[in-house]
């Protein structure tokens, strides 16, 4: 199979109209970069993706994962060759492939809306690209075949799309990928049409197709869940740019700045504003009439790093606060779970949210935590990450 290398890689939409008019204006010398709807607006145009650096290696599955327009889409357009590389290099193995045709890059993509032929049954759907290339019969025959057994839909090769359900076209649309045996691999939120059950069947069945072909992956989508489920590892864009790339337990348990540590994890992660101070070589947050000491790896990265005291944000998920003696809050929401029961408290005049364990308590306790219920919360020490207030950045990083 093959590895990927994309070295600064930039994408940018020329103006046109009236904006190649305005863009041919000249720039005062002090003038900043203009910024339109988070994308750069330069004289050559719209910077939709901004120095793109990514080692892929062979057989990895890495998820490209951020908001509506932060430019996931059209990387992976890019790697396929539908779009244009503006700037920089894209290899496959070793080789350069910034103006190689896509049909000539040995890659396979699955599309959001499955863009199946309506009037051709699922066999010949699979089969068409393989007949395009002139392959022997009992050839495609074999590989239209195992493809339908590994994804389960033997049962409907002789079908049109129209009498398959979403998830099954879906299917189809992943076999007709596979049976060319790709080098790469490349899915644009292919589940974002299904239905919720539908989608957490499909999502598995990726993880399985995943195991039985040895292609490298590269997917997109904006479902955090469905990035922290797949991926090796994961690549957060926001804007164009890259936020942070790791596994999917670095990201959530050490997230870079503000915005991974609010974009991963559901419900998201509260912050507050607090301070970072230093008693006997000791680190610790103040928030309200609360100090919390933090964690001897938090220690330790924070003394690396030389941080003074000084006005943080202060980052605590959901998940990991307490219902201990600390801070006073009053129950605005209570949403009951099942195995967990969703709070949302007003304290220190915000919401803050709260995800706390039915495991252990009685009915008594789960239904004393409703609207207006006088709380008390805490956190632990190895819970807290702190970031810097001007910049964002965790100050662990």
């Amino acid at each position: 199979m093959a590895s990927l290398t994309l070295k600064n890689v930039k994408k940018i939409y020329p103006h046109n109209g009236d904006d190649a008019k305005k863009a041919k204006k000249k720039k005062k010398a002090d003038e900043p970069e203009k910024k339109k709807v988070n994308l750069q607006i330069t004289d050559k145009g719209v910077v939709a993706v901004q120095e793109f650096n990514l080692e892929i290696a062979d057989k990895e599955f890495i998820v490209l994962v951020g908001p509506s327009g932060c430019g996931k889409s059209t990387t992976l357009r890019m790697i396929a060759g539908l779009e244009e590389i503006s700037e920089g290099e894209l290899y496959i193995g070793d080789r350069l492939v910034n103006d190689v045709a896509p049909k000539d890059r040995d890659i396979a993509m699955v599309f959001q809306n499955y863009a199946l032929y309506p009037h051709m049954t699922v066999y010949d759907n699979m089969a068409f690209a393989l007949k395009l290339r002139h392959t022997p019969k009992d050839e495609i025959d074999r590989a239209v075949k195992q493809a339908a057994e590994i994804l389960d839909i033997t049962q409907y090769l002789g079908r049109k799309p129209k009498a398959l359900s979403g998830g099954q076209r879906q299917r189809v649309a992943i076999g007709r990928a596979i049976v060319r045996e790709p080098q790469v691999m490349l899915m644009d939120e292919p589940l974002s049409n299904l239905d919720a059950k539908l989608r957490n069947q499909m999502r598995a069945e990726i993880i399985k197709l995943r195991q039985k072909i040895n292609t490298t992956f590269i997917y997109v989508t904006h479902d955090q869940t469905e990035a922290m489920t797949l991926g090796d590892r994961i690549v957060i864009m926001k804007d164009g740019f890259i936020q942070q790339i790791g596994t999917p337990q670095e990201v959530f348990n050490h997230p870079y700045n503000l915005f991974v540590a609010g974009f991963i994890g559901t419900p998201q992660m509260n912050f507050f504003d607090a301070k970072l101070v230093k008693a006997n070589g000791k680190y610790a947050v103040q928030l309200d009439k609360l100090t919390v000491e933090l964690s001897e790896e938090k220690q330790e990265k924070l003394a690396k790093n030389n941080v003074a005291e000084q006005d943080i944000v202060l980052g605590v998920r959901p998940e990991h606060i307490v219902l201990e003696a600390g801070i006073a809050g009053k129950v605005d929401v209570s949403e009951l779970m099942g195995s967990s029961v969703h709070l949302h408290v007003n304290s220190m005049g915000r919401d803050v949210v709260m995800v706390v364990s039915t495991m252990n308590m009685t009915g008594a306790e789960v239904a004393a935590l409703a609207y207006g219920a006088d709380i008390q919360f805490n956190f632990p020490g190895h819970c807290c990450h702190v970031f810097n207030k001007e910049t964002g950045i965790n100050l662990e990083a």
